[in-house]
């Protein structure tokens, strides 16, 4: 029955199907929900910082359940693209319908694709790491395999890592360095493994370089399969906005938390507390328990059924959307997140 409660997180791709198909206002149902019905209520219904008991934990861990509605997000997101080129090549759109459309698609693809390929991306059996790899590929962002878990994690809350959003960094600027960031870290984490094992740099063992003919050979389908290029366009463009998507929510789990540097030259371990946590009940479910980012990153090989709550964890004034929109407006985003950092750190706001 526990299990039953993350099928809201299907609502967003069934509003990007009704929407493909429907057209007109329909258009825009999931950047609504999404975006507008999610935070208002986030902000109404009551926030959980209940944990399972150890007992409940090893009760969901051996349920398959959980790992099948993870699985279930690979078909749903290739028909969607699907859907989505067959009807760029049977219909003619108003642009309001053609930037609605393109949007909703975005969603789905960071909600339902980098999101869930995160999380898989932490298992260890080959065939989730390959469907993590393959809910990246419509992105275009495969590379966050490789980052996010031998880079992202090892930097965090540190300014060697480009994915944590420093103080006073608006998050428009935090893209761009994000996105190159973690793009040129992934090549260099690559390149520093294989040195280590023996292997060439240029050849296949190079996980980058399969990565970028994957891309390469999906951008050829698209083009390929797109009646011209502003359809194509459309549909790489909504893989962009999956990944300013993912971005966004880096910017808001991180900004402005750092770890000591220690005499040693090392930073501290990775704590709870060098990660923003959400308590809003909607968001953790729809996000697959994403908002419990603290126990993720101090126990970053936890599923996502039972991760917990933490007291020492600093909490955000809103879920992930409306944080995504506070941000949206820098000056706001400081007028309030900067007092949040200042109750962190001790300092009276």
């Amino acid at each position: 029955m526990k299990s039953f409660k993350y099928l809201t997180a299907y609502i967003i791709p069934a509003l990007a199907v009704w929407g493909l198909l429907q057209g007109g206002w329909a258009s825009f149902a999931t950047v609504g929900f999404a975006f507008g019905i999610v935070p208002v209520l986030e902000m109404l219904l009551p926030q959980s910082t209940k944990n399972l008991p150890a007992d409940q934990q090893q009760d969901l861990l051996g349920e398959r359940i959980f790992d099948w509605l993870l699985y279930l997000n690979v078909p749903i997101v290739y028909s969607i693209v699907g859907l989505y080129i067959y009807q760029l090549n049977t219909q003619v759109y108003t642009t309001g319908e053609w930037v609605g459309q393109l949007l909703a698609v975005g969603i789905v693809l960071g909600s339902c694709g980098i999101n869930v390929g995160h999380e898989l991306g932490h298992r260890t059996r080959p065939f989730e790491r390959f469907l993590s790899k393959a809910l990246l590929l419509p992105c275009l962002y495969q590379h966050f395999f490789i980052e996010h878990n031998r880079g992202h994690h090892k930097n965090v809350a540190t300014p060697l890592d480009p994915a944590t959003a420093r103080r006073g960094e608006i998050l428009y600027t935090f893209w761009f360095r994000s996105l190159w960031g973690s793009y040129r870290s992934a090549w260099r984490i690559e390149r520093d493994t294989l040195r280590q094992q023996g292997l060439p740099w240029l050849s296949f063992h190079n996980e980058m370089i399969r990565f970028s003919m994957q891309q390469a050979i999906y951008i050829g389908l698209v083009f390929l399969l797109t009646p011209d290029w502003q359809s194509a366009l459309a549909v790489l463009l909504a893989g962009l906005v999956g990944v300013l998507l993912l971005e966004s929510i880096n910017y808001v789990e991180h900004y402005g938390l750092q770890r000591q540097l220690l005499p040693n030259g090392r930073y501290e371990r990775v704590m709870p507390h060098h990660s923003w946590n959400a308590n809003y009940q909607l968001g953790r479910i729809m996000l697959y328990e994403l908002t419990r980012h603290s126990d993720h990153h101090y126990l970053a090989n936890k599923k996502y059924q039972v991760l917990e709550h933490h007291e020492a964890a600093p909490v955000l004034p809103l879920g992930y959307p409306g944080c995504i929109l506070l941000a949206m407006v820098p000056p706001l985003w400081f007028y309030v997140m900067d007092r949040e950092l200042a109750k962190v750190s001790g300092v009276n706001g």
